[in-house]
């Protein structure tokens, strides 16, 4: 069981820098190129408004890092429960990060699919107004923005580098969900481990 514990401390502890990272990403992202007008102008993307990294990845994710830490730790009133509720609590608060870890990975997955919100020159896609805001690579068949890096300067012109800024964010995101489920799986696993020693102690 001490070793289900220290595990949980560990777990928790990483499970927490990752939440901080994930909203680091996503405030970074209301920002383009350290810009704050276009949040002010309302010209941010809308899947960065939606902030799944701050409230998903991030607010999810640490408030259940929390709970894992303080039982790992055997805090507050974890410290006179019983073995087994604390188990059963970690598991829920690992069901919760899971929870928001993949609901800000399918966002960040559709993000990159539909390309940054910019200013674009229309009549590269053969349209009738010339200048305008949205996202050009959203029904841009044919051609992967992602692998074609000559579309990164071609199609966006304000804000500057914003595939850039875009990709590399989201594509942080990504990894950091990824990060966040196997740790949450991790945890799953020691806390039924946990929970199975306890069982065949009683017995």
């Amino acid at each position: 069981m001490a070793c289900s514990w220290t595990c949980s401390r560990i777990l928790g502890l990483s499970l927490g820098t990752t939440a901080l990272l994930a909203a680091g990403a996503n405030i970074l992202l209301l920002f383009p190129n350290w810009d704050t007008t276009y949040l002010l102008r309302g010209l941010v993307g809308k899947h960065a408004m939606l902030g799944s990294g701050l409230w998903g990845g991030g607010l999810m994710v640490f408030t259940a890092a929390t709970f894992i830490s303080l039982i790992g730790w055997g805090c507050c009133c974890f410290k006179s429960r019983g073995p087994c509720r604390s188990i059963l609590t970690a598991l829920l608060a690992s069901g919760l990060a899971l929870l928001g870890a993949l609901i800000c990975f399918i966002i960040c997955g559709v993000a990159l699919k539909d390309g940054p919100f910019c200013m674009y020159d229309a009549s590269f896609f053969n349209e009738t107004h010339t200048w305008k805001y949205g996202y050009p690579f959203k029904d841009l068949h044919n051609r992967n923005y992602l692998y074609n890096h000559s579309l990164w300067t071609a199609v966006c012109l304000e804000p500057a580098k914003a595939v850039v800024w875009h990709v590399s964010l989201f594509i942080f995101l990504l990894c950091i969900n990824l990060v966040q489920m196997i740790l949450v799986v991790i945890h799953f696993m020691n806390s039924f481990l946990g929970l199975f020693c306890i069982l065949c102690k009683k017995s």
